[in-house]
């Protein structure tokens, strides 16, 4: 079985980028960061750490899944907790 040397996402994703995707790219950014950092926050508070903590975790965890996997069309993130 021959595997695949891996390629990110990302370089796929940027062929053909323009500034009507990139405006488009930071407003979706900006409004979920609006939601996802005091989301961040509060799990952090919850779980018994500092409110910093959490938001580090959440940048740290967003860039890497932005840079390494996903698709356009998929979304990853913090999982809220089950109640």
């Amino acid at each position: 079985m021959q595997l695949h040397p891996f390629r990110p996402r990302l370089l796929t994703a940027l062929r053909g980028y323009d500034a009507t995707r990139l405006r488009a790219d930071v407003a979706a950014g900006v409004t979920v960061g609006v939601v996802a950092l005091p989301l961040a926050m509060a799990f952090a508070i919850a779980s018994g750490v500092k409110p910093e903590q959490g938001l580090v975790t959440a940048i740290v965890a967003g860039l890497l899944i932005s840079a390494l996997g996903g698709s356009p069309v998929q979304i990853g993130g913090r999982p809220a907790p089950s109640s």
